[in-house]
């Protein structure tokens, strides 16, 4: 019970402060998760949002799940998700009532423009660090190219992009194996 009560609490706390959704979500997880608790790994957490960009649902939540499931089974897997999702649910309720009585003020204006710079700057941060950690090789900045470049000039899903990264790695890393590199 210890163990379930200490992912909630985590991810209620991760669920407070992530603002912008989950690409928002990675540098606060590679702190907490990885760096702090070593609960996960980089490479797992790189894993899980892969995995929770292809499944139905928002990507943080998604990834809190894998990671409650990695930690405790099944009844992690439901800690952590609603750890994480608590303060949206609250925060969501509060705004809803507030919101149409403040949205035009200025400095709400104002203040929703810095959070996005924030966000950004945040997503632009983990994007860096899982690259020195995802990208090892050629082969690795050459898929890595690919998908930056069709996702940024193509409407294709994120499912395929992570489905067809799959493939590539699976099948280059059977032809370097079978060739002796």
């Amino acid at each position: 019970m210890k163990k379930l009560l200490e992912l909630y609490w985590v991810f209620c706390k991760m669920g407070a402060v992530c603002f912008g959704g989950g690409y928002a979500m990675l540098p606060i997880i590679q702190a907490e998760i990885v760096d702090k608790r070593g609960w996960a790994t980089t490479e797992e957490i790189m894993d899980y949002y892969a995995i929770g960009q292809c499944t139905p649902g928002v990507i943080a939540v998604n990834t809190s799940t894998f990671i409650g499931n990695k930690r405790a089974g099944v009844p992690g897997a439901i800690a952590a998700t609603a750890g994480f999702v608590t303060p949206s649910v609250i925060i969501i309720m509060i705004i809803s009532s507030l919101l149409k009585s403040f949205a035009h003020i200025t400095y709400v204006e104002r203040a929703f423009t810095g959070i996005r710079i924030c966000v950004a700057v945040l997503i632009v941060n983990a994007t860096v660090k899982l690259w020195k950690s995802a990208v090892k090789d050629r082969i690795g900045l050459v898929i890595c190219l690919a998908v930056f470049a069709f996702s940024a000039f193509t409407d294709i899903s994120p499912v395929l992009f992570v489905v067809g990264s799959g493939i590539a790695g699976y099948v280059i890393s059977r032809w370097k194996g079978a060739d002796g590199k």
